[in-house]
């Protein structure tokens, strides 16, 4: 069987692949350049807690070991306080914040040590062929080639060749935000804390500027620009950093600058995300990232989402609606994130004076901005496909929980019936679907007790009569749960029904729906034959 091809090298491609891998499906990855990222400490990204997870969970030890989670959010504006926000705990997680380089050479790591990826370096896709039974490409380069796949997925940036060949267009706005960036190493008054400091009070300071810890004591520091104009040469940066240092500490404190740069931040978002056996993710379909929203982390969503639908027609055969659930639930959660940016926009950088100073203004914007640095409200908080597709229709015994179906679950700790105990996003990721029995007191109780108790021997065979693979999990409790009710939650985590009780009809139809209907042909040949 022909192996899913991916169309670049960057975190999501390669995030993409594990994921493939970690559901047995080869892929064929194709690199443009060498191999090989360069180091810019100032190219820093800030995932949400459930993507950091994702991420750890594909193999990537760089996320634990060079990634900073900070202690707090702190808001300023002018000479004072505005905000201060503790993270870190379940109300507030913290975001995970880390060098780019970093994640991909962990991301890289990961993927040499899997046997159904090959990376293939110095390979640039110039020509795409479909048929019925897989796609090809013809790759340039030192062994320009032919390559077969069952899918393709342009994971290959914002100047997607792939998104090109497929004749798909990338409306959007141009260079919404502009930043100045410094990465540095120095002591700054909030350890650990970041920081959003508005219209500060020195002549350099501009509109905004953010600081966000790194580990050893590195810092990133983002200064807002004009969208157009004001040229930032080198002795302009450093005047800017020294002014902004002294006016936090006083004094300009020493400093080790180790990296700077300028970035333009553009608004795109691409007509469609699916042409038969070839989609687009990442960059390739999408760019946000003004106002502390985070297209890295988005990209890492389109891979979490697609990777287990893609791996359920690979091994099951191709499902229409599932396939087609990818560009349904994706492009309008980015179309969501969009639009709020886009309409926010006018009040936070073009609002009048007079609106500026009204009462609540000033805390209502440092919320807004807060929301989208952190990961909440419309500018952050994670998608919920309330609309999807891949929606079951409502069942008189479907009830209510303190998760919207559709929605990212709670990581609760769940146990399974072997005894093996986990954190329900450690149980994800593996292509299976998972049903959760809220059963206060398992936790106390013996495994012998509890496992042929009740209503578990009757659950254990709803499970297994399900049309697709899924696993069943207890929990003592979920949040706005009463005993007895039953959770069905996709393996990317997001949930698809809560029911009362044991209903197997019931849960039979939510995961048929789920899966996208019975395929339209099966696989018996789970072989993989990788060029």
């Amino acid at each position: 069987m022909d192996p899913v091809i991916i169309v670049g090298a960057g975190p999501v491609g390669l995030a993409l692949a594990l994921a493939l891998a970690q559901q047995d499906v080869p892929s064929v990855v194709l690199d443009e350049g060498a191999g090989k990222d360069e180091t810019r400490p100032a190219r820093t990204v800030v995932l949400r807690s459930d993507m950091a997870a994702m991420v750890e969970r594909l193999g990537c030890s760089t996320v634990r070991d060079e990634g900073a989670r900070w202690a707090g959010w702190r808001s300023m504006r002018r000479r004072q306080d505005v905000r201060q926000l503790p993270l870190g705990d379940e109300a507030a997680p913290a975001p995970l914040h880390i060098p780019q380089h970093a994640l991909t050479r962990g991301l890289r790591d990961a993927v040499a040590g899997q046997g159904l990826i090959q990376l293939v370096t110095d390979s640039r896709v110039d020509s795409l062929e479909q048929d019925a039974s897989g796609i090809s490409v013809h790759t340039r380069g030192p062994a320009a080639t032919w390559w077969r796949g069952s899918h393709l997925v342009g994971c290959d940036g914002a100047r997607s060749t792939v998104r090109k060949l497929l004749g798909i267009r990338f409306p959007g706005r141009t260079a919404v935000e502009r930043h100045a960036v410094a990465a540095l190493r120095t002591e700054l008054p909030w350890p650990d804390e970041a920081l959003l400091h508005r219209q500060p009070p020195w002549r350099t300071g501009g509109e905004e500027v953010t600081a966000r810890p790194l580990p050893d004591g590195v810092w990133r520091l983002d200064w807002l620009l004009a969208p157009r104009g004001e040229l930032v040469t080198p002795d302009s940066l450093v005047a800017r950093l020294r002014d902004t240092l002294a006016g936090w500490c006083g004094e300009t404190p020493a400093y080790e600058l180790l990296d700077t740069g300028v970035y333009t931040l553009h608004h795109r978002l691409a007509r469609r995300w699916r042409v038969d056996r070839a989609f687009l993710a990442g960059d390739a379909a999408h760019l946000l990232g003004a106002l502390g929203t985070q297209g890295l982390d988005e990209g890492l969503r389109d891979a979490d989402n697609l990777a287990w639908k893609l791996a359920h027609s690979w091994h099951h055969g191709p499902s229409e609606p599932l396939l087609d659930s990818y560009q349904a639930e994706r492009r309008a959660a980015v179309a969501s994130r969009l639009r709020a940016a886009d309409q926010s926009l006018p009040i936070l950088r073009g609002g009048s004076a007079l609106r500026t100073y009204l009462p609540g203004a000033a805390r209502g914007h440092d919320i807004l901005l807060t929301d989208g640095h952190l990961g909440y409200g419309p500018l952050g908080a994670p998608p919920v496909y309330t609309h999807s597709p891949l929606a079951p229709q409502h069942a008189p015994s479907q009830t209510l929980v303190g998760t919207e179906a559709g929605a990212p679950v709670a990581d609760v700790r769940v146990t399974a019936p072997d005894g093996t105990s986990a954190l329900l996003r450690d149980r994800l990721g593996q292509g299976q679907l998972l049903v959760i029995l809220v059963a206060p007191g398992t936790g106390v109780w013996d495994r012998r007790h509890w496992v042929s108790a009740g209503v578990m021997p009757r659950l254990a065979a709803a499970v297994s009569a399900l049309p697709v693979r899924a696993e069943l999990l207890v929990t003592e409790g979920y949040p706005g749960a009463s005993a007895h009710t039953v959770l069905l939650v996709r393996p990317d985590g997001h949930l698809v029904a809560s029911f009362a009780g044991v209903r197997p009809a019931e849960l039979y139809s939510a995961a048929d729906a789920a899966r996208g209907g019975a395929p339209s042909a099966v696989r018996s040949d789970r072989t993989a034959d990788i060029n």
